[in-house]
């Protein structure tokens, strides 16, 4: 939502300049292909993965050159679709030996169909990676993903010089986001740009609103399937609000024209036309890949703010703990595919690359790399999102990703009517509990 192979640690802001689309860690979205077609190979391995993982390719062709005669092809895909691209190849026995994923219900529909081979520690070293990431990618017990990428939690950006001139402080809490928005508004700024036109960028919103109102436990009832549990009252509290901000005019009159991929809402927010966006740690790397200076002098980021009265923990957040590389069960080339994922995913050089690019790897024993870090500026930032994970009591997975796919769509469509106040808070709550009731079906 990158160069990778760059010795050293943390190089400051030009150096993440140079690397910064690595950064951009697969939003939570659905999207889709760009690419051609992929496949087993005789000889050789292939894999599948998103355009924007720069780093990760890097992996690719380091391992390229030390294996010259059974290379890996790397096919890389918009976002948009991709998932369903790889339904696709999965179903006509097409898929890629590695592809790239999300984790969560969505692998797990591979992984009950036999399409995915469980990975153990002595196969692609998993004691090496921060144990609540790898949760997104065990199921009974067992894990199928190794992480490809940095931590990507979901925080709230915001223009400081947009700010001191509207005489404002970054909001703490949901009162404060409100008195924000409407000073904003009146100052002639769009309150929080916003992709709507993509919906996964509205759900973040939804995701973190439930958590404030109910805390972890709803949402945790409907992933383990209670299609009961849409009907919450937490679920038609956050709908409420979400809507309540959008009748304030927090995202403006255009929101949904804008589509993420094309980086208009990252620009709405650095050209000063926007006091804020919420939006995944990869932001960071585009930002100051598009607005070196902005990045330096007037972007500020905090957490979601807290809900009075709500029974989630403020220190809870959303978002993808990372990206994964799976192995096709399928696969004639599995012992090849596990030196890479061993040897070649996250491996020292990986961790520094992520590094320059601003993005935290899901990596144990981090503390000496983040002290070594010699820009101020690049240190807070990945200072501010290692603690953010790690004082964190609920990392929740984007819900699009954490429920299996044949509920992702709908939910994306009723996120987007609820946006828009085409249903009501509660309608929300029934369209979506129907929705996985015909699902289970």
């Amino acid at each position: 939502m990158s160069g990778a192979g760059i010795p050293g640690v943390r190089r400051g802001i030009g150096a993440a300049i140079a690397v910064a689309a690595a950064m951009s860690l697969a939003a939570c979205g659905t999207s889709g292909p760009a690419g051609s077609s992929g496949g087993a190979s005789a000889k050789g391995l292939t894999m599948w993965a998103l355009n924007d993982q720069t780093i990760l390719a890097k992996s690719v062709d380091a391992y390229n050159k030390d294996h010259p005669d059974a290379k890996i092809t790397l096919r890389l895909f918009a976002n948009d679709d991709y998932k369903q691209k790889l339904r696709v190849a999965f179903g006509a026995n097409q898929a890629p030996d590695i592809f790239f994923s999300w984790g969560g219900g969505a692998l797990d529909d591979y992984v009950k169909a036999g399409k995915v081979d469980a990975l153990t520690d002595a196969r692609v070293d998993l004691l090496r990676f921060t144990p609540s990431v790898l949760k997104s990618a065990t199921f009974d017990g067992q894990t199928y993903g190794v992480p490809a990428n940095g931590l990507a939690p979901v925080v709230l950006y915001y223009n400081k010089k947009v700010f001191r001139s509207a005489g404002l402080q970054p909001p703490k809490t949901y009162d404060d986001l409100l008195t924000d928005v409407k000073k904003l508004k009146g100052a002639g700024v769009t309150p929080v740009s916003l992709a709507a036109n993509s919906k996964w960028p509205t759900l973040m919103y939804l995701e973190y609103l439930l958590d404030r109102e109910g805390g972890p436990d709803v949402f945790d009832r409907i992933a383990a399937g209670s299609a009961a549990g849409w009907k919450d009252a937490s679920v038609t509290a956050a709908n409420t609000r979400l809507q309540e901000l959008a009748k304030a005019g927090a995202f403006g009159d255009n929101a949904s024209s804008v589509s993420y991929d094309q980086g208009a809402a990252t620009a709405l927010l650095y050209t000063g036309k926007a006091g804020m966006e919420l939006m995944g740690t990869w932001e960071y790397a585009n930002i100051v890949k598009a607005a070196p200076d902005f990045a330096k002098n007037d972007l500020g980021y905090v957490a979601f703010p807290s809900l009075s009265g709500g029974k989630g923990d403020p220190k809870d957040i959303v978002g993808n703990p990372s990206n994964f590389l799976s192995l096709n069960s399928k696969s004639g080339n599995k012992s090849a595919a596990l030196t890479y994922l061993k040897d070649y995913v996250l491996n020292d050089s990986q961790v520094d690359a992520y590094l320059a690019a601003g993005s935290v790897p899901p990596v144990n024993k981090l503390d000496a790399k983040l002290a070594a870090v010699s820009s101020a500026d690049d240190k807070k930032w990945l200072t501010f999102v290692y603690d953010l994970v790690q004082n964190s009591p609920n990392f929740q997975l984007s819900w699009d990703q954490a429920l299996p796919s044949d509920q992702a769509d709908p939910l994306l469509t009723n996120v987007d009517k609820s946006f828009l106040r085409q249903i009501t808070p509660e309608r929300f709550g029934t369209a979506m509990s129907t929705a996985m009731s015909k699902a289970a079906q």
